[in-house]
Order: structure tokens, then sequence, then C-alpha cells
């Protein structure tokens, strides 16, 4: 393939896809980034980050910059409603290296540094307001066979663009997911979850978990003067609350002191809530086509697990390894394809199943009287077995 034909259109400007278009711009493509909504932006508060994240931004040749809006600490533990511990970890925060180690971000402030690199980058071009109305594959039934036309319009002005690869990053709710596996759309969790940034300078600096009856309640700074918490709980879909703030404050009004002074002192206008959906299974195939489905697009996932940005992450840093640059290496398109695909289900797949059996454990789902028994298994548990089994998901390395 030839370097006049390194093009790919990016549909999303989230975090997967402008970690595609840097990876993409690397390895010498030129890129179109569509991003539906009037400007590129990242709905949410908080979020950690494991060192699988850290890797893959380290890829993407972004660890310094994310390293100085991140707050660097560790996973401290569980405890019960009442403040009790179930279990606690060893303090890691020191060692980059641990697999408990992790980097406490402001939403915003990653897809800031993201969209910095990708608008520094040669070859990428930002459009914003741009909504994919059809995309055509000249030969959908054969592996990498043909280009992919992209066909999206800005306002009243339409456009139409043959590219080598369509990345389809456009979210949970995937308008091209929808149009290329009509069978495969989100489901709702069950539950939904209150976030919230508030100011802050003396609570635990570690990721703290409450696990209580169908609610789970985290915290984690995220800067010196900041703590990111959630209330992630059980409840009907669509529920509407008259005053939201109210209704946390009552939802937690017998938890640890803790608990009850963070949701108190958090300002009404800093509280948001969102039902949680995810993607049981995720996709059958990330890429059919000439187009690949990276982030929530893919494999959409509960959040028990701490993954979701860390897993969109890696999807970057693998289409410029696997697909862009063996390609523009003169390599088979088919072949990087596949080779992505075969990378990145497994793994996404089997994340995905232990955010499962996190909330499992860390909400109850299976009913109160079961907690109890629950909280005494994890406290005669030693931490250690847990640390452990993350490592297959923590020490990821790039290709």
């Amino acid at each position: 393939m030839g370097a006049d034909e390194l093009t790919a259109t990016v549909v999303g400007g989230g975090i997967a896809g402008l970690a595609s278009a840097i990876a993409l711009a690397q390895a010498g493509w030129r890129v179109t980034v569509l991003e539906r909504a009037a400007a590129f932006g990242e709905i949410g508060a908080g979020l950690a980050t494991t060192g699988n994240g850290m890797t893959a931004l380290t890829a993407l040749g972004l660890g310094e910059a994310i390293r100085e809006v991140a707050y660097q600490t560790g996973t401290a533990g569980m405890q019960d409603q009442a403040g009790r511990w179930i279990m606690r970890m060893p303090d890691t925060r020191s060692d980059p290296t641990a697999v408990t180690t992790i980097w406490g971000l402001q939403r915003q402030r990653l897809h800031g540094v993201l969209r910095a690199a990708a608008e520094a980058a040669d070859g990428v071009e930002l459009v914003t307001g741009a909504e994919v109305v059809a995309v055509t594959a000249s030969r959908p039934d054969q592996p990498g066979g043909g280009p992919v036309t992209v066909s999206w319009r800005n306002g009243t002005t339409g456009h139409a663009e043959k590219v080598a690869l369509l990345v389809a990053a456009d979210g949970v709710r995937s308008a091209t997911r929808a149009r290329l596996f009509p069978s495969v759309s989100e489901r709702y969790s069950g539950s939904t979850s209150w976030r919230a940034i508030i100011p802050d300078t003396d609570s635990e600096d570690r990721l703290v978990q409450a696990w209580g009856p169908g609610t789970e309640f985290g915290s984690l700074r995220v800067s010196p003067t900041e703590i990111y918490w959630y209330g992630y709980f059980r409840h009907p879909e669509g529920a509407v609350f008259p005053d939201e703030l109210a209704a946390a404050r009552e939802r937690f009004t017998d938890w640890a002191p803790w608990v009850r002074a963070m949701v108190d002192a958090t300002p009404a206008d800093r509280l948001m809530r969102h039902d949680v959906y995810h993607l049981p299974g995720g996709l059958p195939a990330y890429a059919t086509g000439r187009v690949i489905f990276v982030g929530d697009a893919a494999h959409a996932m509960l959040p028990t697990a701490g993954q979701g940005a860390a897993t969109a992450l890696e999807d970057g840093v693998c289409v410029g390894r696997l697909i862009a640059a063996p390609v523009a290496a003169g390599g088979d398109m088919a072949a990087a394809l596949a080779a992505f695909d075969r990378a990145r289900r497994p793994r996404c797949r089997q994340i995905a199943r232990t955010a499962i059996m996190s909330a499992r454990f860390g909400c109850d789902l299976g009913g109160g009287w079961r907690q109890p028994v629950r909280n005494a298994i994890f406290r005669r548990l030693p931490a250690a077995r847990l640390v452990k089994a993350g490592q297959s998901i923590v020490n990821w390395t790039a290709p």
C-alpha cells in the first residue's frame, strides 16, 4: 500500500478515538477524526488508571505529560459500609511497577493531553459537529478487502471520503456498530452511579472502596487538592430524582463517617449521575472488512474493574502497532486486521468478565443475606491472592 493510500477516518473523539488517531499519525497515516458533538470534550468526573494504562500512554509518547496532571497513589482496600476493613492492600504508591499502584485522573485532563497530542501530530484533522450517515465497504465480505467510503454531514453540508481504514470509536451507543452489527446492542447493567470531584486535602489519598447491600462507594485522590468519589448502586433504569444531592445523602445516611462527609461536602452543581451500560461479551469480531472497533464501541465494560480507559488506550496503541505500522511497511491489510482482533478481543473479554465478577462481589448483587458471608471470606483472603489475580491485566506490554 502506497503512502498516498495511508488514510483513515476515526469516528469519535473520545479517549479511544484520539489515542487511535495519534498512533495512526505516528505510523505516517493521514487521519480525520469526526466528532458528532459541537466541541471535543469528555463527560465524566474522575478515573483510576493502572499500570497497563500508563504503559499505553507511554507507548504513545505521553507518559510525562500525563504524570504532570495525574496523582500517583495506590489501592488501600475494601471496607464494609460502617467503615470496618474487609481487606487491606499493601501501600505501593511509591512503586510505579506495582500491581496496586494507580494514577488518579480527572477525565477532562486526560482527554486534554490526548487532544493536544492529536492537534500537534502531523496529518491529523479534528472535525466537530460531524454526523456519520453511512459507511460503505467496497468488498465487505472479504477480510481486509477494499477501501471504506464514509459519508457524513456537518450542518447542512454533506461529505464523502474513501479511506483505507475506518476506526469506530463512537462509544457504548456506537452508531457504526449498529450499522454493521445490528444484533449487538448495549445493555443496562442494573446499576446507576453518582460521581463528583470535590476540593479535599485531608482524606485518604489511596483508592478506598466501601461495600454495602447493592451499593459500592469509592474515593480516590486526583490531585493534591481534589478527591473523586463515586456511588454505584442498583436501581431501575432511567430513574429521575428531583434532588440528586438529597437522594445521595439519603442513600449513604447510615454509612461510614468518611463516606457521609464526602457526600455532604459535594456542591449540587458538581454531582452527576449516569445509568451504567455495558456490552456483555463484546463484539463477535473487532474487525469487519476494513472497519475496526475500539473502546466502548467494541467492549464497553462495567466500571468495577477500573479498566475502561486503560483498555481504550491499549486499543489505540494496537491500532498503530498492529495495523498502521505493518501496513505502512508494505504488510497485508487482512493479516494486520486479524492480528488486531486476535490481540484485543480475548484480552478485553477476560477483563470484562473480571468487571462483572467484581460487581457481583462489591455490590452484593445476590442479596443482602450474602453480605456477611462475602465479608468474612474476604477478611480471610490474603491480599496477595487478589494482587496475583490482577497481574495479567496490569502487566500489559505494548506490542
